[in-house]
């Protein structure tokens, strides 16, 4: 037997101490922080179509972008550089955060943690795709809001800033309801536990959707609940149904078990050729 067999034998539910899950952290950042280093410099190669992109609405609207100082252009390309770097490596961010909540994965975990990925990365892009569909919107607003007789000189690096927490906003959202879905899928969110506190996720959805929309825009708040609202109903439903397939199937295994406990005692008083009750661990 291997070490790494042994010890999930002696350890099958990945328990670690608080150093080792420090030690886990440290490795897991610095795997993501690789992943997005590298991710980076490849940023660097689509900085100009990207910037172009990111200025569209702004220049459809009649708006110019102005640099305040000589190294506000330099300042954007990192900025602009790391927010590509972080969605080419989110696959793997993503990763070693699911790897570090569900520490010591089985097989079975692994392919949860996989359909987390394959879930998670498309409404990561989605929601990114969602707030820039919202940005002209959000900025025609904010730009009739210039008083008459009045010009509105808009620096580059705060738009920039402005679209790029706008976009992340609405990425990092859309990943709450794929996240409640992978943590009840190996047990520890109860699908029950969602329903009982559905007001506070409701409550907590239309928070969030008011601090990511800018300057309390009412537009982007509803724009971005409804989806939430939606993924959030969709993963709840997912949430019970795995349960009762968890429940059907612990049932069914408890079952066996006790027959076959119940056979162990029999009238040949022997455990002779009856298997040992099945391990849980899997249900």
């Amino acid at each position: 037997m291997t070490t790494k067999a042994a010890g999930r034998k002696s350890n099958p539910e990945g328990r670690m101490a608080l150093k080792e899950h420090l030690i886990e952290l440290r490795n897991r950042l610095l795997v993501a922080l690789v992943a997005l280093f590298l991710a980076t410099i490849g940023g660097f190669f689509l900085y100009y179509p990207a910037l172009e992109l990111l200025m569209q609405p702004l220049v459809a609207i009649g708006g110019t972008p102005n640099f305040g100082t000589a190294v506000s252009p330099f300042d954007m390309m990192i900025k602009v550089s790391v927010f590509l770097g972080l969605i080419i490596a989110s696959p793997v961010i993503l990763y070693e955060l699911w790897a570090f909540i569900v520490p010591g994965l089985k097989k079975k975990e692994k392919r949860t943690a996989l359909a987390f990925i394959a879930a998670a990365v498309p409404l990561f892009l989605g929601g990114i795709w969602l707030g820039y569909w919202v940005l002209p919107h959000a900025l025609g607003f904010f730009i009739s809001l210039t008083p008459a007789n009045a010009e509105n000189f808009i620096l580059a690096n705060e738009y920039l800033a402005f679209v790029l927490r706008l976009l992340l906003a609405f990425g990092i959202a859309m990943l709450i309801p794929v996240l409640m879905v992978g943590l009840n899928l190996v047990g520890i969110l109860p699908g029950k536990l969602i329903v009982k506190n559905w007001r506070i996720t409701v409550f907590l959805i239309a928070l969030v959707s008011a601090m990511a929309a800018p300057g309390g825009d009412a537009m982007t708040m509803f724009v971005l609940a409804g989806p939430l609202l939606v993924l959030f109903a969709a993963a709840t439903v997912v949430c019970l149904s795995n349960d009762r397939r968890r429940a059907r199937r612990l049932a069914a295994l408890e079952a066996e078990n006790a027959a076959a406990a119940g056979g162990a005692t029999g009238p040949l008083g022997g455990a002779g050729g009856i298997d040992a009750p099945k391990d849980l661990e899997n249900i």
